[in-house]
């Protein structure tokens, strides 16, 4: 019975031993692969329609991560929280841009990380939250959805109820329009024969008004030589007399500096004299005319007869 029982015991220690390494072998497995792993956060202001657990995570088409979880914000249902598993050694710079995107026409949704430059810092380093936050950008699809939606609500403009009305009023407008052109077909006629007749002798007399332009153009080219000569040899006479002139005003200079002092204080009393002698001649003038008699023989003018 001893023997039986130290079989018991030494086979159930052999089971749990096993079993305890089995455990840790899974747990330390796990570890090295959680080692291996890192977690972020994404926060999308957009639907992710398509988008789901599992999805995968790329960077500039290589495939770091998956999808771990997605869920609504608690505090902003319009917002959705996706919380990403990547590789440790991923470059997750904190100017790294995360987008949903599409891998084919026909293929599933996938998250798509891009930027990063060389010198930006990891963005755990930057980030003191347990799980950093990748910073997002609007998709392609979003931007096409959101064209799409400009659209759709600028044509149900422009096809309003007054738009419309207006457009089949212009309509039976032109409708008119063309019916009254229709109707005067042999007016048109005439004035479209008399506009090319127009035409015509407007480009005959353009041409002619060329000629005339180019003859006068030819004329003075050929006499502008001798226009130049003639011009050149006027402003030599001029220079020769201004030369002439300036040789005069050198020479008597003397003089003409004493006529300015000395002639020209004298002028001011000789004008003063004339001035007296003209008033002078005057009131001689007037005495003469009144009574030249009297004035030439000084005496009174003789009295008439007057018989008694």
């Amino acid at each position: 019975m001893e023997t039986k029982a130290n079989y018991v015991l030494i086979g159930a220690f052999t089971i749990i031993a096993t079993m305890l390494l089995l455990l840790f072998a899974l747990w330390a497995a796990k570890f090295s692969s959680e080692q291996g792993w890192r977690a972020y956060a994404v926060i999308f202001n957009e639907p992710v329609t398509g988008l789901s657990e599992g999805s995968s995570v790329q960077y500039n088409g290589i495939s770091v991560g998956t999808v771990q979880t997605l869920r609504l914000a608690p505090d902003d249902p319009r917002r959705v929280l996706a919380q990403l598993r990547l590789q440790a050694d991923a470059p997750i710079k904190a100017d790294t841009r995360a987008k949903i995107s599409m891998t084919s026409l026909t293929g599933t949704p996938i998250i798509q990380l891009t930027g990063g430059s060389p010198g930006s810092p990891a963005l755990a380093d930057v980030d003191p939250r347990e799980i950093p936050v990748i910073q997002t950008e609007p998709s392609a699809l979003q931007n096409i959805a959101d064209t799409a939606n400009r659209l759709v609500a600028r044509m149900d403009q422009m096809l309003s109820e007054e738009n419309v009305k207006r457009f089949s009023a212009t309509l039976e407008n032109v409708e008119s329009v063309t019916g009254s052109i229709a109707g005067q077909r042999e007016d048109l006629a005439t004035l479209i024969v008399n506009a090319r007749k127009a035409s015509e002798q407007l480009e005959q007399t353009l041409a002619t008004t060329n000629g005339a332009v180019q003859d006068i153009d030819r004329e003075l080219v050929q006499k502008l030589p001798a226009l130049i000569g003639k011009l050149d040899s006027t402003l030599a006479k001029l220079d020769s007399a201004a030369a002439g002139a300036n040789g005069i005003l050198n020479e008597n200079r003397a003089a003409i500096n004493s006529f300015a002092n000395d002639g020209l204080a004298q002028l001011g009393p000789t004008l003063a004299e004339l001035r007296s002698l003209v008033r002078d001649l005057r009131r001689i003038s007037d005495r003469v005319d009144n009574n030249p008699a009297g004035y030439i023989l000084g005496r009174q003018a003789p009295k008439e007869f007057e018989p008694q």
